[in-house]
């Protein structure tokens, strides 16, 4: 079929902004873990700035003295002084002082960025050539290279006067610290959406006619969310008293009016001699009263009780009632064994105001006969319904309108007298069942209205 209109709810499920579609949820989480975590770099930045340089020197300082220390002592002191002197550093001090072998290996101790930058500190107190490494020859500690009269000497000591667990330590907490942070981040959007949600929620219901279900929470402890949810819920006490007033005026208009609209007919028909003229007259009023039935059915409120209805004895009923027309041919191609989830008093109707649609507005030019073709098939969830005429169709740019209640077409296409409600009826009452309607020009000429309505479980 060319120029087919896209059924209403695929359209709308088409419909968006450009982009990412995020919820409230994920764009307030989004915006706050972006301003946590610019904050937490900040801060590290700013530790890292009070604690890196200061403890680096701080630790290259000490280093630095005990060897300077060390080799001072070792330098004043006679060779006999000089073993007693070492083994009791070694003994108290823990700090050991052995000859440095040419063979000797060792692990370097600029290891990382802290361990390069004490490393250089301790070569420019210590004069070139000095050495730091985390073990020599697998024997782990703080062992610094130095020189003593031209011979060269290792000094270990314990690793623990070097606490080089502190930058880590640091990590751990901002972890931690971003880690709650998100945790935080996340509670307070999800306090901030609930609301939303339930506003959201509560409209949605109101918009399908549930009234009683769509009541908010007016003792909420934040004032500004209170006197939305008391608003929202005055609004639709008024809209629910309105909707009743609605459903008792049309109650009296339909037995004000159709009590004289009887009592007439049957005076017409009793008073009036000429067969002619009380034929007309009595077509007037069943045309008025058929008027009367469009202005109701469009009018009804609530939404419709699904249930799983069987298709083709639907489609039968309503073909029955227009049986002996000869200005009507209707070819069917369906399945025998469609079921969709409908009303099916519902769903007559609307099979027969589209019948009637094309009975009126569908015929040939040349035979005067309305050719109608109606075909149903499943796809996956869902069973497209497509009733067509061959008649002499509607421009492209007026598809849009016709189901806008009293909406006049073309002359051609509106002939014969209506109430201007039928295809809105359609489409308000397709709606009310879950489905989508849609109307489209038929490739072969004339209007072609499809309906897609939920496949019942189990067909």
């Amino acid at each position: 079929m060319s120029g087919a209109v896209p059924l209403q709810g695929e359209t709308a499920a088409r419909r968006g902004p450009a982009g990412w579609d995020l919820s409230l949820f994920w764009r307030t989480f989004f915006l706050l873990a972006l301003l946590l975590i610019g904050s937490i770099l900040a801060w590290l930045q700013t530790l890292r700035a009070l604690e890196f340089e200061p403890r680096a020197f701080q630790t290259a300082q000490q280093i630095a003295s005990l060897v300077n220390l060390s080799r001072a002592a070792l330098i004043h002191s006679d060779s006999i002084a000089r073993v007693s002197l070492i083994k009791t550093m070694t003994e108290q001090e823990g700090v050991r002082i052995v000859p440095r072998e040419p063979g000797d290996t060792y692990e370097p101790f600029d290891t990382d960025a802290l361990g390069r930058r004490i490393s250089l500190e301790l070569a420019a107190r210590l004069g070139p050539g000095t050495v730091v490494a985390n073990s020599v020859n697998q024997v782990e500690g703080l062992w610094v290279g130095f020189m003593i009269d031209g011979d060269n000497y290792w000094m270990r000591t314990d690793r623990a006067r070097f606490n080089r667990t502190a930058g880590s330590t640091w990590m751990i907490w901002l972890l931690t610290a971003a880690a709650l942070s998100l945790a935080g981040a996340a509670l307070i959007a999800r306090l901030i959406n609930r609301p939303l949600k339930q506003l959201s929620f509560a409209a949605s219901r109101v918009r399908e006619g549930d009234f009683e279900a769509s009541a908010l929470d007016e003792t909420v402890a934040t004032s500004e969310i209170r006197a939305v949810n008391i608003g929202f819920n005055r609004m639709t006490q008024k809209l629910a008293s309105i909707e009743q007033d609605r459903a008792v005026m049309l109650a009296g208009i339909s037995h004000d009016l159709r009590t004289p609209l009887a009592r007439l007919r049957l005076e017409t028909e009793l008073s009036i001699p000429d067969a002619e003229a009380r034929a007309n007259m009595a077509a007037d009023i069943a045309q008025l009263d058929a008027i009367i039935d469009k202005f109701l059915d469009y009018a009804r409120p609530g939404s419709a009780r699904l249930s799983s209805v069987a298709l083709k004895p639907v489609i039968d009923n309503c073909l029955f009632g227009l049986r002996g027309r000869n200005d009507l041919r209707v070819g069917l191609s369906l399945d025998d064994d469609l079921v969709v989830l409908a009303d099916e008093v519902e769903l007559g109707r609307v099979l027969a105001n589209l019948l009637e649609n094309a009975l009126r507005y569908g015929k040939t030019v040349d035979s005067g006969i309305a050719d109608v073709h109606i075909t149903a098939r499943a796809s996956g969830q869902s069973v497209l319904i497509r009733v067509r005429d061959h008649g002499i169709g509607v421009a492209q740019e007026q598809l849009a309108s016709l189901t806008t209640p009293f909406f006049r077409g073309e002359a051609a296409r509106t002939a014969a007298n209506g109430a201007g409600l039928g295809l809105a009826i359609v489409e308000k009452t397709i709606t009310r069942m879950g489905g989508a309607f849609g109307l489209g020009i038929s490739s072969t000429g004339g209007l072609a209205a499809n309906i897609r309505l939920q496949r019942a479980h189990g067909s």
